[in-house]
């Protein structure tokens, strides 16, 4: 029988993972803004949105986990 994916654990890594991606974006957004590059600032707010539906992506993942922890059927 196939491994049953254990989807709190994935939401997890999924949401410390977008965690990650808003806050390099925001660096880097605050870096272009400071520094007048309009184009790294438009990049850093981008990876920051990436980030965040990374994160809620993570979060419906773990909501979707009947039994968190339950690996078998």
């Amino acid at each position: 029988m196939a491994e049953k994916k254990d989807l709190a654990t994935e939401g997890m890594k999924d949401r410390v993972k977008g965690a990650a991606k808003q806050a390099e974006g925001r660096i880097r957004s605050t870096v272009g803004s400071a520094s007048g590059d309009s184009g790294e600032d438009l990049k850093g707010k981008a990876q920051e949105f990436k980030g965040k539906v990374q994160e809620k992506f993570g979060r419906a993942e773990q909501n979707a986990e009947s039994d968190p922890g339950d690996d078998e059927e």
